[in-house]
């Protein structure tokens, strides 16, 4: 997940896509950084993306120092492109002011953060917290009045806006993953589920008793807890949080299962199990006091319909595909979690 920003490679150009019209590949805001020998994510297109790597390489191989370019591309026949839009890109070589933004980026992974940077004149950029409070590179008190004023909201895009002095500036949210699972279980599944989690837009909370089981590789966006009290993680977790459980120990699995159903603004909670397992759990939830809708929401079986293969590497296919489903839900909702 946005290799972008942890490939912390230079010499570079950070190629965005700052604005969008028509249908396009990717969204705005969409990143790739380019060096002389790779890529970093993906902008899209086929034809445009190579178009847009060799204007990158031309850029890093010029005897002077590149200035920052602004394109604009019609996704039509002379791209071989079927898309029918526009994208207008922005092409930042990462250098100075630029690269200590990024290293500033790397360390707010999990907080919202706004970029802006120069599309003319000198090269120039700054990042602002959702205040508009300055955290990196330099700006003036005019420019964080900008990004308060076009950046912020947790459904803000990339722009190109103009200051007083007509100067264009790029405006580019670096939103935290809003999607948030809280995973209690390291076994096979839990740590192929981590891996394939890894790639995707969320943060995971990683829960396990046992601290031997976690590897010491992990993804940036997974944190371990290793803990004897599991069931305190439950309640620690933001508002609207996912919950899969899949420990080693069915009486862990039913207190944990308690803990979740008994808390509001869950988004979703998922617990590994058969039928069987799940019929077993709603007569003691029952027996306790649960509200039948409350045990309703509990997702057991978790994964697609329709795909029964056990092997640990298809499960995590599985319920990863499945929480994708929900979060792009969630996503389009005014509500993070009503449960």
């Amino acid at each position: 997940m946005n290799d972008w920003l942890t490939a912390a490679t230079v010499p570079a150009v950070l190629v965005t896509v700052a604005k969008v019209e028509g249908s396009a590949p990717r969204e705005s805001g969409t990143k790739m950084l380019v060096t002389a020998a790779t890529q970093f994510d993906t902008i899209g297109g086929g034809h445009l993306e190579l178009r847009v790597v060799d204007m990158a390489r031309a850029m890093l191989g010029a005897s002077a120092q590149p200035a920052v370019q602004y394109e604009r591309f019609p996704l039509g026949p002379s791209l071989g492109q079927c898309c029918g839009g526009v994208v207008w890109l922005s092409f930042e070589p990462v250098q100075g002011a630029l690269a200590v933004v990024l290293d500033a980026l790397r360390q707010r992974r999990n907080e919202d953060s706004w970029r802006l940077s120069a599309i003319d004149g000198a090269p120039a950029s700054a990042l602002f917290d959702a205040r508009g409070q300055l955290l990196a590179g330099e700006a003036a008190p005019s420019l964080a009045a900008l990004v308060r004023d076009h950046g912020g909201g947790t459904a803000a895009v990339a722009r190109v806006v103009a200051d007083d002095g007509g100067r264009r500036w790029l405006i580019d949210p670096v939103l935290a993953p809003r999607a948030h699972l809280v995973l209690f279980g390291a076994g096979h599944v839990g740590a192929a589920i981590v891996r394939a989690l890894g790639e995707l837009p969320c943060r995971v909370t990683w829960v396990d008793e046992r601290e031997e089981m976690f590897p010491a590789d992990l993804p940036p966006n997974v944190t371990v807890e290793a803990t004897d009290a599991p069931e305190a993680l439950v309640a620690a977790a933001p508002p609207g949080s996912s919950y899969l459980v899949m420990t080693h120990s069915h009486p862990l699995d039913q207190r944990l299962t308690e803990a979740i159903l008994a808390r509001g603004q869950v988004g979703w909670f998922g617990l590994i199990g058969s039928k069987t397992k799940r019929m077993q759990f709603e007569h003691r939830l029952q027996a306790r006091g649960f509200a039948q809708e409350r045990i309703a929401a509990m997702v057991c079986p978790v994964g697609l319909p329709g795909i029964t293969n056990k092997a640990p590497a298809v499960i995590a296919a599985s319920v990863c595909a499945q929480l994708l489903t929900v979060w792009e839900a969630q996503a389009a909702s005014p509500s993070p979690g009503k449960n």
